[in-house]
């Protein structure tokens, strides 16, 4: 096994297949990230996977969160902060497990995107709605398929009260 790749003795271990250029700022980022446009460079030994992607409207972007800072790492619990630029007040919000979250926050710096496919030139990726900064390595590509999609979902009261609160539902 390549011992830059895979599973070891000490755990999991991943090189980058890429990295994300954009020139929005990381308040901009976490403010729209919907709209934020973003290229994803494919480095030159990975270009050939990039082949056949072309035609899906949409991609799964698998990142490691290098740019976290010390105390993002590891915590457990936390309150969902993003819900604060909707009104809420820190004291309104819960703490509850980041597993129940769409946070930063997490025991592993892996962050997960589903954004849209704009284009491709090359080995470069433009893409739509992905949320991270600048300089963030790309550890993975995936397509999103119509499999993935589900109709019938339901989230947690407490999820559904704050969302209710903030407007947002």
């Amino acid at each position: 096994m390549n011992p830059k790749r895979g599973a070891t003795r000490d755990g999991f271990r991943a090189a980058p297949i890429g990295v994300v250029h954009t020139r929005e700022t990381r308040d901009a980022i976490k403010e729209k990230r919907a709209s934020i446009v973003s290229e994803i460079e494919v480095f030159p030994e990975f270009e050939e996977a990039l082949d056949g992607v072309e035609g899906f409207s949409h991609i799964f972007v698998i990142s490691h969160l290098n740019q976290l800072r010390p105390e993002q790492i590891g915590p457990l619990k936390v309150k969902p902060k993003a819900l604060l630029r909707y009104g809420l007040k820190l004291e309104e919000l819960p703490t509850v497990g980041v597993f129940a979250l769409d946070s930063p926050t997490r025991p592993n710096p892996i962050g997960l995107s589903l954004v849209s496919l704009v284009g491709r030139k090359g080995r470069t990726l433009t893409v739509r709605g992905l949320d991270v900064f600048d300089g963030t390595p790309v550890l993975d590509i995936k397509p999103y398929e119509s499999g993935y999609r589900t109709e019938a979902y339901s989230v947690p009261e407490w999820h559904a009260a704050l969302l209710r609160k903030a407007g947002r539902v």
